[in-house]
C-alpha cells in the first residue's frame, strides 16, 4: 500500500464514539512524540458536521489539525466508500448498527487491500462478512479486524496474555470474567436488541461460516457455555454471558500453538453477590423476550437512543476488569485486564490504537478476516499497555 496517499480514515466521527476516537487520535498525533508524521482525514457524509468536528479538534489541540482532510461517504453509497478505500492503508469505521450499515465498507476495503477495523459485536455480521470477503481479502492482502473496542479487544488479548503466563503446551482450560460500572453505550444495546431478535439468522451464519472456514491443525479449540455458578478463586457469583467475546477467542486460540493443543474457552459476568447474579439472569431473559416483539423493541430502542452517551464526569467515574483463570499441564494463572470507562472512552482507545497499529507497526504477516490477537498481537498489547490500560498477573 506504499501509493496511498492516507495512512488512517476516520468514518462516522460525528457520531458519539467516532468523535471521542477523534479526539483520542488528535490527542495522539499532537502530543511530545507521537507519529506527527500521521496522514489522516474525517469521513462522513455531512461535510457541516465533519467540519465542526475539525474545528473542535483545532480548538482543542492546536492549529496544526486545522488542513486535516473531510472525505465525502456515505454508507448507502458505494463508491464513495471505494473512493476512500482506495485513499487509505486502514479505515476505522464506527457507523453501525453493522448489520443495517457495514457491509459496503467491509466490501470496499476487501476489494482494494484496504486495513478495516470496527467495533462491532454483531455476530451475525462479523460471521457473514468472513463468508463473503474473507477470501477476496485474503488475495488483496487487507486485514478485516472485527471487535476492536471492549467488544472484543480485552477478551481477545487477554486471553492472549493468560495464555503467555501460564506457558501450557496441552490442554487449557480458561475462563474470562467481567465486571463493570459503567453504562452500556447506545450502539451495544441496539446491536444487542438486533442479535436477540434474530437468532434464526444469527444460527445460520454460524453454520455457513462453519462450512467454510478451515479447521485447525494438530489443535483444537472450543467455546464451553458455563453454567451459574460461584468462583472459588475469584470469590464472584458468575453468570454466563452471551456476548461475541467467546467466539473471537477461540478464533484466535485456534490460530496461536501459545494457546495450547485443545483449548477450552468460557465468558462469564461477576457478581459479588447472588442478589445481583439472580436479578442480571432475570434481566437478560426479560431482554431476549421484549425483542422478540417488535413494538416493544421499538420502544427500548427509543429509550437509548444512538449516537448519544453519557457525561465525561459520569464515563471518568466508569471502571472495568476481566479476570481470567487458565488451567494447564498442571499449572494456574490468574491475570486481569482493567480500564476505564469501557463502553465509550476506552472502546475509542482501543479502537484508535488498533487502528495505529495497523498503520505503523510490524504486525504478523496475514491477511483476511482475523482477530486482533492474530492481526496485531503483542504489538496492540504493548500499545494498550503504554496507553494505560492494565494487563496484570494476580499472585493469588
Amino acid at each position: 500500500m506504499a501509493d496511498r496517499d492516507l495512512d488512517l480514515v476516520l468514518f462516522g466521527a460525528t457520531g458519539f464514539t467516532g468523535a471521542l476516537t477523534a479526539d483520542y487520535l488528535a490527542r495522539t498525533v499532537t502530543r511530545e512524540g507521537g507519529p506527527q508524521d500521521l496522514r489522516w482525514a474525517l469521513a462522513g457524509r455531512n461535510p457541516a458536521k465533519l467540519a465542526a468536528v475539525r474545528d473542535g479538534l483545532v480548538a482543542r489541540f492546536g492549529d496544526d489539525l486545522a488542513d486535516l482532510e473531510l472525505l465525502s461517504a456515505d454508507a448507502t453509497d458505494p463508491a464513495s466508500l471505494a473512493a476512500v478505500a482506495a485513499r487509505a492503508r486502514v479505515v476505522i469505521t464506527t457507523v453501525g448498527p453493522y448489520l443495517e450499515h457495514g457491509e459496503p465498507l467491509v466490501r470496499a476495503c476487501a476489494e482494494a487491500g484496504t486495513d478495516y477495523v470496527d467495533l462491532t459485536g454483531e455476530p451475525e455480521f462479523i460471521d457473514t462478512m468472513y463468508v463473503r470477503y474473507h477470501e477476496t481479502a485474503e488475495r488483496t492482502g487487507g486485514r478485516l479486524v472485527h471487535a476492536c473496542g471492549f467488544d472484543s479487544i480485552p477478551h481477545d488479548l487477554g486471553a492472549l496474555y493468560t495464555a503467555q503466563q501460564l506457558g501450557a503446551s496441552g490442554a487449557v482450560t480458561m475462563r474470562g470474567v467481567v465486571r463493570t460500572g459503567a453504562l452500556a453505550s447506545g450502539g451495544t444495546f441496539h446491536s444487542a436488541l438486533g442479535q436477540f431478535a434474530r437468532a434464526r439468522q444469527l444460527r445460520a451464519a454460524a453454520i455457513a461460516r462453519k462450512q467454510v472456514e478451515p479447521r485447525p491443525t494438530g489443535r483444537r479449540a472450543k467455546a464451553v457455555a458455563g453454567r451459574p455458578t460461584r468462583d472459588a478463586t475469584l470469590g464472584y457469583f458468575l453468570l454466563p454471558l452471551p456476548t461475541v467475546d467467546p467466539a473471537i477467542v477461540v478464533r484466535s486460540a485456534a490460530a496461536l500453538p501459545v494457546f495450547g493443543t485443545d483449548f477450552r474457552y468460557s465468558h462469564y459476568a461477576g457478581t459479588k453477590t447472588l442478589h445481583y447474579a439472580v436479578g442480571g439472569a432475570v434481566g437478560v431473559s426479560a431482554l431476549v423476550a421484549a425483542a422478540q416483539i417488535g413494538p416493544v423493541r421499538r420502544w427500548l430502542g427509543n429509550r437509548m437512543p444512538q449516537g448519544e452517551g453519557p457525561s465525561e464526569a459520569r464515563r471518568a467515574a466508569s471502571w472495568f476488569t476481566v479476570d481470567f483463570v487458565a488451567e494447564g499441564d498442571g499449572r494456574t494463572a490468574h491475570t486481569r485486564v482493567s480500564g476505564g470507562d469501557p463502553g465509550y472512552t476506552e472502546t475509542a482507545r482501543m479502537l484508535a490504537e488498533a487502528a495505529l497499529c495497523l498503520a505503523l507497526d510490524d504486525n504478523p504477516p496475514t491477511a483476511g478476516s482475523v482477530t486482533t490477537a492474530v492481526a496485531m498481537g503483542d504489538a496492540l498489547l504493548g500499545r494498550l499497555q503504554r496507553a494505560g490500560i492494565r494487563f496484570e498477573t494476580i499472585e493469588d
